[in-house]
Parts: structure tokens; sequence; C-alpha cells
């Protein structure tokens, strides 16, 4: 077979085209899944890495700003070691105390304090407005711990404008060391929300500020209950604890949704900033390619399952087609029996598979006497039944499953025998003439006894015997049959293969049949 039909052949299976058509989606399924997980990290990267740039930024803002804030506050701690202030006018005081950069907006008050609590400057009014903060938490801090440079306070309410503020406050020392006030400058809350409102992050997503110690400074979007939260027993927050910058999922403690959350220190500062991206609002976009991508997947899949179970089938039929051409191609159409084709086709088979085990093989040929007396009295309706009969009676006379009854033609019939000596075949040929005897039809009235047969018997050793092929065995079954015929009918005669030709008797036996 050449090569091309070679590897033609198994596509023309239908078993092949089915396996194909599960195969097929399942490669589809793995190569889309691949590709959706893909997706779905390149979501994951784009969201870490946007966060971790606006956390950048912000941080950066903010840290910015509280520098420029914290040397305005060391300026005025500086400034009232100058020579000659007390004595200066108000006014003047005013100036040389106060950077102007700490009146930009979004600043809240800048004020001196003494070490009894009261204010003695202010940057927003000469004289000073009037208030005492010897309760503030910043002043109590700094009066009791000198060295401790720059304090960020929990977020208040200023006495001075209602407003939310963050306090940022510095030290004063005497000359002598001890305790001489604090200066005290804070910023707007307002600060804050203003910077983060212009960042959208999404449904559910959210950036925060918080104290070192887990103390919320704001949050976007703004609610007034978050603010002066303390959550440093929450598990997210000490995740932030960690390290000095990184991200990390989790359920948050706030609201129950689970969040991608990036966080950095601000500076030097004791602010722990975080952007906090809802993990439904990263996969969003990737869950709406992923249903499209899976619906459209997912239909190309049924399509092609139902198209090769559709091809499948018709290949099954096409092969059933085939097959039962094949068997009706080997089949007698009357009687059912294998047709000389067949017995042509199984006896090639059966003379080798003898010539190889070195096994005898026998052959009947068997022939319904005066068959054309039953043609000619009864019509041919009626000799057809007749050989259907004969065909049951035969077939019956027979039981292994490598015997092999045919019909060759009209009303000849033959025995493949294999693994069956001469012994073993006479016996079959009694069986044949036994049933033979019981078959009646009796729609023509016909009883049992009127049918009878000529058996020509033949049997050989192919490889131990001058018979070279399956014709040579056929022949000589053949001339026995005619003996049998010559003999008186209704009787089974064994060939010989040194017997005397019969062949001038045959063209006379045949008229007679």
């Amino acid at each position: 077979m050449p090569p091309l039909q070679r590897l033609a052949r198994p596509f023309r299976s239908a078993r092949t085209w089915i396996a194909l058509g599960v195969l097929a989606p399942i490669g589809m399924l793995a190569a889309s899944g691949l590709m959706l997980a893909d997706l779905r990290k390149d979501a994951w990267d784009k969201a870490e890495q946007t966060s971790k740039n606006l956390v950048q930024v912000l941080e950066r803002d903010i840290a910015r700003n509280v520098e420029m804030y914290d040397l305005s506050i060391q300026a005025a701690v500086d400034n009232l070691r100058a020579p000659g202030l007390p004595g200066l006018t108000p006014e003047l005081r005013q100036l040389i105390l106060f950077d102007r950069a700490a009146t930009a907006r979004d600043m809240g008050v800048m004020i001196v304090i003494d070490e009894r609590g009261d204010i003695v400057a202010d940057i927003a009014a000469v004289p000073p407005r009037k208030g005492n903060y010897l309760d503030r938490e910043y002043f109590q801090v700094h009066r009791a711990r000198a060295g401790l440079g720059l304090y960020v306070g929990r977020p208040i309410v200023s006495r001075l404008t209602g407003e939310r503020m963050l306090p940022f406050s510095r030290r004063i020392n005497k000359p002598d060391g001890t305790f001489g006030g604090v200066v005290l400058g804070s910023m707007k809350l307002s600060y804050f929300a203003h910077l983060f409102s212009q960042i959208d992050l999404g449904r559910d997503s959210a950036i925060n500020l918080y104290l070192s110690d887990g103390t919320r400074i704001m949050r976007h979007p703004y609610d007034d209950a978050d603010i002066g939260v303390n959550i440093a027993g929450t598990q997210t927050f000490q995740g932030f604890m960690r390290d000095a910058s990184g991200s990390f999922v989790h359920v948050s403690a706030r609201d129950g949704i689970e969040r991608h959350y990036t966080y950095t220190r601000v500076g030097g500062l004791p602010l722990i900033l975080n952007v906090a991206l809802s993990t439904r609002t990263i996969e969003a976009e990737w869950r709406a390619k992923a249903i499209v991508i899976g619906d459209i997947v997912l239909v190309l899949c049924g399509l092609t399952i139902a198209l090769s179970l559709l091809f499948g089938r018709e290949l099954r039929r096409r092969e059933a087609m085939q097959a039962e051409l094949e068997r009706l191609s080997l089949t007698d159409a009357l009687t059912g029996l294998p047709n000389r084709r067949a017995f042509e086709n199984a006896g090639a088979q059966a003379w080798d598979a003898a010539r190889r085990s070195d096994k005898p093989l026998s052959l009947l040929i068997v022939d319904a006497d005066h068959f054309k007396r039953f043609n000619d009295r009864y019509g041919h309706q009626t000799g057809d039944d007749v050989l259907r009969g004969l065909a049951r009676r035969l077939s019956a006379s027979v039981h292994r499953p490598q015997d092999l009854v045919c019909r060759v033609g009209g009303e000849e019939f033959a025995f493949l025998l294999p693994d069956t000596d001469e012994a073993g075949a006479c016996r079959i040929a009694e069986k044949v003439h036994a049933e033979v005897s019981a078959l009646a039809v009796g729609s023509a009235g016909i009883g049992a006894g009127a049918v009878t047969v000529s058996i020509g018997l033949a049997a050989a050793v192919p490889a131990s015997t001058e018979i070279t092929a399956l014709n040579d065995l056929y022949r000589l079954a053949d001339e026995a049959l005619y003996e049998a015929k010559a003999g008186g009918r209704n009787q089974t005669h064994c060939a010989k293969p040194h017997d005397p030709a019969v062949a001038p008797l045959k063209h006379a036996l045949r008229l007679m049949r």
C-alpha cells in the first residue's frame, strides 16, 4: 500500500473522527485556559504596577509638603532665639517668626505656645488669638521628652477654626535647656481628601493614610466615621508593619472586601500610605473578556463536537453500508448462505492454514438429485423453497464455527471442513443425508424423503500430498460427486487421487440432474 494511503487510512474510520472531535475541543479549551490565565496575570501585573506608581506619586507629594511645613516650624523655633525679639512690636515679631509659606492653601494654624500652654504668637492674627493647649497630647509629649524632634500627632479638631487637622509640632527649649513651650503647625485634613479624590480607583477600592500606631488619618472615599479610628490590631495593619513598603492581598476588617494592598512609609515620618484595589475591580475587565472568550470557545467546541459526531455517524452509516454490501457480495440472496466468492476466499485461507499447520482439510460437494423435476412439476417458486429448505438442513449438519456451508451455484452446495480428515467428513456427509431426509415443503405437497442429495467427498493434507491447490481438491470432490450420481444418487462417494478419470460421464450426468 502506498505511504499516502497508509497515512490516510485511519482518517476513514468513524472512531478516528469522533476521537478528533473530542480531542480538538479539549485542545481548544486548554489553549483558551492558558490564554485566560495569562490575561489574568497581566491584569494583576497592571494593577500592581499602577498601585506602586500611585503610592510613589502620593508619597512624594505628602512628604514634600510636610517637609516644607516642618521647615517653617523649625524656622519659628530658631527665630525665637533671635536677640531682641521680645522688645519688638507684635507685627515685627510675627514677620520674623513665621515663614509666609506656612500660609499656603490647606495649611492650618501655626502658633507658638509657651510653657503654660497659652498662645504667645499666631501666624494668622496680631495680637494672637487666645487659647490654652495644656491638655493637648502633643504639648504633654514635648514637655515630657526633650530632643523628640518633629512630632506628628493624632487628627484633632482645631479650637481656633473648628476644622479637622493633623498637628505637627516641635519643642521650644529655654537657654538653660528646660521646657519653654511648643511651636505647632497643622495641615488641614482637606488637603489629603483633595489629593486622594483626584484618583478614581474603581468600585470598592480605597486610599488610606495611617499613623504608625494604627490611627487612620484619612480615607478615600471619605467617611467622617473613619477618621481617627485605630486599626492596629487588625491583620491588615500588621501586614503594613512588616516592611517599609510592599504589597499583599487580604480581606478588609472594615467591610469584609478582599483587596490588593500596596503600601509604603511616607519619607522618614511615622505615616503609612496605602492604595487598596478591590480584587473584583482588578479582575473585572479580565472577567468580562473571559466570559466572552469562554462563550465563544464553548460554542465552537459544541459545534466541533456536534459536527464530529454527525460526521462520525455518517462514516459509521457508510461503513455499515459498505459492510452490508460486502456481506451481500459474499452472500447468496436466495438461501442466505455464503456464495461462491465467499467460498473461494475462505477456501484459500483454509488451504494456506492447513498447509502451514500440516492438518487435513476436507471438502464436500452436495448436489440436489433430480432438481429439474421439481422446477418443471411445481414451478420455480417451489424450487426456490426447496433450495431454501436444503440450505437450512445443510447448515444444521455442522456446528463448529470454522466449518463453512456455501451455495456455489444452482442446486450445488459445498462444505469446507478445516482440520477434518476423511472419516470425519464421512460422518458429516451421513448427517447431511439424515437432515435432508426430513426435508418437506408442505405448501407444495412435497413430503419428507422426496428430496435427496448426492455428495462428493475429498480430503487431503496439503503439506504431504500431490494436491497443490484448493482447485485440485475441488476437482476431486466434483469427480466424486459424479461417481455418486452414477452410482444411483442419494449417496456419498469419497474421491481417490488415483481413481480413473470420470470426465466423460460429467456432461451426460449434468443433463440428468
